[in-house]
């Protein structure tokens, strides 16, 4: 691999900036344009699980991450019934590096982390900028960018990490639209009480919501619901829909849902899945991220999915250079830990949406049987999925 290879990165959310650290670390010259004028993104949290953790390890800035966020040193979720009884707790594994089992942190704060580790390489960032047009015809070894200012470069690679509505994957998979899952998404952040250290969901009739502190003083709480396709809400609505949704939740969602009002810091979103299929790149042009396979959040994979994809991905093209087979081999390997995270976070979203007390309390009782199984199964089919000898090129 020559150190000359030049790699443009599309979209600066957490795959692409993820993506431009591990390849400028691995000695690429990478620039990366990003849509928007200045350096802004959505405030709620995000937790991220050891998986995940370990690749921002690998990317050098895990702790940042860790000093600015919030760790739950044992990996305790704390389950409840909407009124706040309590049904089970489970705890999670904690990573193969030893850092904490849970972290959850300010998106934000996560971007401004990343945003850093760039300066720190020097990645040329292009604000305020969008890809025009890409030509990248079979059996070339460049691809010629046009960007939405007129000019145009040539590229080794094009990443296109631009998120659940990628203009690039049309270009490598033709016209993959998301689909919607029938839920939203409604987050809120608060401070938080000093007792509040842990990760607590509370499971309701056909609704969950979690609350998760992300620093010293704050936390977010989620809450997920069904809604119809297309159903949309005035931004000043918010915290007055949010609080309306989530009525019947007790317990210590009360106090949060209470104080929502004008000034409160609340988000929703419709919850939508992408399944691009294999293979991933056409030409030099590859996927990866919520580009390639945007999940629901049940599982809180998504972030660490795409900080995954970064460090596999600058890792196989180090060892192998930039060559249709790597980036086939990257796609075949990436697709079934992806797809298996989409299957099971789906699954979880279907259990927390039953909509009749029986069910859920059958469910509530499957969960104090057998949850802490289910979670250890989940991390070690992932663990086997890393485990997988990365597939050589042909």
């Amino acid at each position: 691999m020559t150190q000359a290879a030049r790699v443009l990165i599309v979209g600066a959310g957490i795959a692409g900036c993820s993506a431009a650290i591990s390849l400028a670390g691995k000695g690429f010259r990478v620039t990366l344009v990003e849509k928007q004028a200045e350096w802004r993104f959505q405030s709620s949290g995000i937790f991220i699980y050891g998986n995940g953790l370990e690749a921002l390890r690998k990317d050098g800035v895990l702790p940042g991450i860790l000093e600015a966020g919030f760790a739950i040193e044992d990996g305790r979720n704390v389950y409840l019934d909407h009124h706040g009884e309590p049904i089970v707790d489970v705890f999670y594994p904690r990573s193969s590096g030893g850092s904490a089992p849970i972290v959850g942190i300010r998106r934000a704060e996560m971007h401004r982390i990343l945003a850093a580790r760039l300066d720190a390489l020097g990645v040329e960032i292009r604000l305020a900028t969008t890809v025009a047009e890409i030509d990248s015809p079979g059996g070339s070894d460049r691809a010629e960018v046009m960007f939405s200012d007129g000019t145009a470069q040539r590229f080794d690679l094009v990443i296109g990490a631009d998120g659940i509505r990628s203009q690039v994957r049309e270009a490598v998979a033709g016209p993959v639209a998301p689909r919607y899952t029938g839920f939203g998404v409604w987050r809120s952040v608060h401070e938080r009480p000093r007792a509040l250290d842990a990760k607590i969901m509370m499971m309701g009739v056909g609704k969950r919501l979690g609350i998760m502190p992300i620093s010293h003083d704050r936390l977010y709480i989620f809450g997920t619901v069904s809604e119809l396709a297309g159903r949309w809400y005035p931004k000043e609505t918010w915290p007055g829909q949010m609080r309306e949704r989530f009525a019947e939740f007790g317990g210590p969602a009360r106090q949060f849902l209470d104080q929502l009002g004008a000034d409160s810091e609340v988000l929703y979103t419709a919850v939508e899945e992408v399944h691009t299929p294999l293979p991933w790149h056409a030409g030099r042009v590859l996927l990866i991220g919520d580009a390639a396979h945007a999940s629901t959040p049940f599982m809180g994979q998504g972030g660490a999915m795409a900080v995954e994809d970064a460090v596999v991905l600058a890792d196989m093209l180090a060892r192998h250079g930039i060559a249709d087979a790597t980036l086939r081999a990257f796609g075949e390997r990436r697709y079934p830990m992806c797809r298996f995270v989409q299957d099971a976070s789906r699954k979880v979203g279907e259990a927390g949406a039953m909509e009749d007390a029986e069910s859920c309390a059958r469910r509530n009782a499957a969960m104090r049987e057998g949850a802490q199984q289910q979670v250890d199964a989940f991390y070690r089919q992932l663990g086997e999925f890393g485990s997988l000898h990365m597939p050589e090129p042909a």
